[in-house]
């Protein structure tokens, strides 16, 4: 396939359209479950939920998000030295649809979270997270295939693609959430999986618009459709993962505390021997250590991000449910929608910072990166301020006074820009400062800072209960983040000076 031709999407390869809409239907399958997760096991709206504690839940729904920014590393590994992209790509999509029916199934059963309900449910779980790592990293990978590096439209063709994302995080809370919250759990994990096999299916009736790109390694040049031997391998890995994880969790509850501690401490402390003797194998001169170390210290701040921008599906849902007015005349606004909103400020804002930053430079005002990542930081705890004056206003004695939704969006609002300040700026940056031999496994560690994120975001409420229990004192969780961010803003704008010296150049 010639990548310079064949225009006939915007402007850009036709492939671009075919990764487009099956990533479009992979985010509307994710997020449509995750919008309902939290809700679904502490289950106040329907029945039929596992109705566990908040704080159980949450713990849950962390584990579950951080792994996800886990698994992307295997699943990138397997597609370069074996798999290659397109058959990665349909192991994962097949992989997350059955994992959402199996999340459908445990709905429809009866049960709590210890029954066969309940493990049903935790496979459901894994599946997706196994699923989503050998999806998420390939089909990212396919569009910057379809471009050669000094083509000018490479940077426009990631941005259409990254608005296919939003789009599809924006539309599923509209529609699983619904189903979920107001119908029946089971149908909103069913609309999660036929979505996830309607974006299969597209990758599949418009393959012949990818030409060769993404086939495995050591395949001839002119072959660009897979064979029965390939389709073999694709059910193969599908049967592999859905039965190990199966084992896993059977095998992981017959285990006591002590062995399960030292699995994790084994595997965590393996990787991170591997990671930190890649790290210094492929690293070489003051100037590669002084930008490998800026990275690893704004992964660390990035941390703290996304341990507060990840209320969204932990605190924030539990407020949109209990402590907002969601009445519109005779029609209840699902708690779920409210997931929709930092989608649809991404696809309307996205552009508007690219042409802020671009029109800073000509001014010579364009922030560094590390103060772009400290107005992240400020942003955050300001939308934190915001949220701790609507709780308070909302919980009064023993009652709970329902607060206007639009504290909610003005909170996401600010959220979005801080997500805009930071977000792709560091992923950005890492490709810049990386040591040339070692992107990926940088971006491991990038990637990483998320996962740890999302867990922490899931023990911030643990964190400030603990903090009452230690003061003798009520810890608003929410006035607890905004001082906590306030206090890492300021931290880092101490630093930022030492960091743009030791960026060596690259801004």
């Amino acid at each position: 396939m010639n990548k310079n031709k064949d225009i006939a999407f915007f402007g850009h390869p036709l492939g671009l359209s075919s990764l487009f809409a099956t990533e479009m239907w992979e985010r509307f399958s994710y997020y449509g479950m995750r919008a309902l997760l939290v809700y679904f096991l502490t289950d106040t709206f329907i029945g039929g939920g596992f109705n566990i504690a908040e704080l159980d839940a949450f713990t849950i729904y962390g584990i579950f998000t951080g792994l996800v920014y886990v698994t992307p590393l295997l699943g990138g590994i397997l597609a370069d030295k074996v798999l290659g992209q397109r058959k990665t790509i349909y192991i994962g999509g097949i992989t997350m649809a059955i994992g959402q029916f199996m999340l459908s199934a445990s709905a429809m059963s009866s049960g709590n979270i210890d029954s066969f309900r309940g493990t049903l449910f935790f496979v459901g779980l894994g599946v997706l997270i196994l699923g989503n790592g050998f999806f998420k990293p390939n089909i990212s990978t396919m569009v910057g295939e379809l471009y050669d590096n000094s083509d000018p439209r490479k940077d426009a063709g990631f941005t259409i693609f990254y608005m296919g994302i939003n789009i599809g995080a924006f539309l599923s809370p509209l529609v699983a959430g619904k189903l979920g919250e107001q119908v029946a759990w089971h149908y909103g994990f069913m609309s999660a999986g036929i979505g996830m096999l309607i974006g299969t299916t597209w990758f599949l009736v418009r393959s012949h618009t990818l030409g060769s790109i993404g086939m495995p390694p050591k395949v001839k040049s002119e072959r660009n459709r897979l064979i029965l031997k390939d389709w073999l391998s694709v059910v193969s890995y599908v049967i592999a993962i859905v039965g190990t994880i199966f084992g896993f969790i059977y095998l992981w509850g017959a285990l006591n505390v002590e062995v399960k501690d030292w699995l994790i401490w084994i595997f965590g402390g393996g990787a991170l021997v591997y990671l930190l003797t890649s790290i210094v194998r492929n690293t070489s001169g003051k100037t590669e250590w002084s930008r490998v170390a800026v990275i690893v210290v704004l992964a660390v701040f990035n941390v703290f991000f996304w341990a507060g921008f990840e209320q969204a599906g932990t605190t924030f849902s539990i407020f949109a449910r209990d402590n907002l007015d969601r009445m519109i005349w005779n029609f209840e606004i699902p708690a779920t929608w409210f997931q929709s909103v930092n989608a649809l400020f991404i696809v309307l804002f996205a552009p508007l910072f690219s042409i802020l930053w671009l029109k800073l430079d000509k001014v010579k005002l364009n922030p560094n990166t590390p103060m772009k990542f400290v107005w992240g930081m400020v942003l955050l705890s300001l939308g934190f301020v915001i949220m701790a004056f609507a709780y308070d206003r909302s919980v009064g004695g023993d009652s709970i006074l329902k607060v206007s939704p639009l504290w909610l969006v003005m909170v996401f609002l600010l959220h979005t820009f801080g997500e805009l300040c930071l977000s792709p700026i560091g992923l950005s940056m890492v490709t810049k400062l990386s040591p040339p031999k070692i992107v990926s496994t940088m971006m491991g560690i990038w990637m990483g800072s998320f996962a740890a994120g999302n867990f922490v975001a899931s023990q911030m409420k643990a964190i400030s209960i603990k903090l009452e229990d230690t003061l003798g004192r009520e810890v608003q969780v929410f006035w607890f983040i905004a001082i906590e961010s306030a206090i890492v803003a300021v931290i880092l704008l101490t630093l930022t000076p030492w960091l743009k010296k030791m960026m060596k150049g690259i801004k």
